[in-house]
């Protein structure tokens, strides 16, 4: 019965890490998870008005401009990536 719950917990685990990109697994580095986790804020702010309006009042910039800015900031949120150890 254990053994069968754990294996059951264990496909439900990959599936998610199938869908979703960003929950990671064994092998992701911290850099690929900080990535990810600060691209999904800049997307979530950029896409959800009232946290966009919220950050643009606080910048004192436009809407827009703020929108692009957190879209830019997207492309490498935690600087360039490591040198990998082949």
């Amino acid at each position: 019965m254990v053994s069968a719950d754990k294996l059951r917990t264990q496909q439900e685990l990959e599936r998610l890490q199938a869908k979703f990109i960003g929950t990671g697994h064994a092998d992701t580095t911290s850099w690929e998870w900080r990535t990810n986790i600060q691209r999904d804020t800049y997307s979530s702010i950029a896409g959800h008005r009232p946290l966009l309006s919220y950050i643009a009042l606080a910048e004192n910039e436009p809407l827009t401009k703020t929108r692009a800015k957190m879209i830019r900031k997207m492309l490498q949120p935690a600087g360039p990536p490591p040198a990998r150890e082949d």
